[in-house]
């Protein structure tokens, strides 16, 4: 039987379309509110069709020397074109970024996972130190 890490793919974001891409700020302070920026497509836009597009980016913080991550928050995107006139008709299309906040004591990792309705589970992780 499959593990469900197995069904999740990784790249680099600048070469490949369905990757997130974490952006952090270069320094963080202990206890200080952190904005995580999260995308698809930075560098090679991901197409956001009714046919293609990515439906949702959540994020998870590791904390260094814990077993288990912490849920962050979860961005979900509801419009990718179609209308009743048929898909691709509304000209409504939602982007696949967002940001949240979140503060900690302790170094860790961002982990952030996305899902296209085409090429499936993507994820990305971007050290967060303290």
């Amino acid at each position: 039987m499959e593990q469900i890490f197995e069904m999740f793919q990784k790249a680099d974001w600048k070469k490949e379309k369905h990757v997130p891409v974490i952006e952090l700020p270069d320094t963080i302070t202990k206890d200080e509110s952190i904005q995580i920026k999260v995308s698809i497509g930075k560098e090679i836009p991901h197409p956001n069709t009714t046919e293609h597009h990515i439906d949702w980016i959540e994020l998870y913080f590791h904390p260094a020397g814990e077993k288990f991550p912490y849920r962050i928050g979860k961005i979900e995107f509801a419009s990718h074109g179609a209308s009743i006139d048929g898909p691709n008709t509304s000209m409504m299309y939602t982007r696949p970024e967002g940001t949240m906040c979140f503060q900690t004591e302790k170094p860790g990792k961002i982990i952030a996972f996305s899902y296209c309705n085409i090429h499936g589970l993507w994820t990305n992780e971007k050290e967060v130190p303290i």
